[in-house]
């Protein structure tokens, strides 16, 4: 096989890869751009939900780092607990934005006690924050789960929907009444139906 020979077929062989990884980075551009516009429409969609009635969102507190509370937990003081971190005091911020710039300016707003939870909600700024022991975490006492969880969905029966609520929680709450679990700030849409059964619609990832 002479040179001039060798040289023509790396040339074709280059040509032919870089047609390859030019298809490959198109392909790829189409459907990360169809991702995220398809996660654009969904959270339209979502909010579009939860203005409209019989719908309600339930989220995890933003960003506090570990797991569980320390050994000498008290409820009514911060310093016991596990905290927002600067990375999560952002992330509250930015979901009270993120309502807003899909026209829920404000809302019935609900938290638990907790102080990680009570700052997501005064963070987010949709309205006066009312402290609720209902979806207070039960992470230590798991016994609890079944009766906050019942406690919580006739409480939700209840209510009058027509302005959206906003209840701000914990995994363990979320998971017992969704079977979703949420990451840090993930706001988790639920309906209510008409049976009085509750559905989940969607979720909302943040950062």
């Amino acid at each position: 096989m002479d040179a001039k020979f060798k040289k023509r077929l790396k040339f074709k062989a280059v040509t032919i890869l870089s047609m390859v990884i030019l298809v490959s980075i198109f392909h790829f551009t189409i459907f990360l751009s169809s991702s995220i516009a398809e996660g654009i429409s969904d959270q339209t969609q979502l909010f579009q939900k939860l203005r409209s009635g019989n719908h309600f969102v339930m989220i995890r507190h933003a960003l506090a780092p570990g797991m569980g509370d320390p050994e000498n937990f008290a409820i009514d003081r911060c310093e016991t607990q596990r905290n927002l971190s600067d990375e999560g005091r952002e992330q509250a911020r930015n979901m009270g934005d993120l309502f807003r710039r899909n026209n829920i300016e404000s809302a019935e707003v609900y938290s638990s006690q907790w102080c990680r939870c009570l700052e997501t909600a005064r963070l987010m700024n949709l309205g006066e924050v009312n402290e609720s022991k209902t979806i207070n975490s039960f992470f230590r006492r798991f016994e609890k789960e079944e009766e906050q969880t019942k406690e919580l969905a006739l409480w939700i029966k209840e209510q009058d929907l027509s302005r959206p609520i906003i209840l701000i929680t914990h995994q363990v709450n979320i998971t017992a009444f969704t079977g979703i679990f949420p990451s840090s700030g993930e706001i988790i849409v639920v309906h209510r139906g008409k049976d009085g059964n509750f559905t989940v619609e969607g979720t909302m990832k943040t950062d």
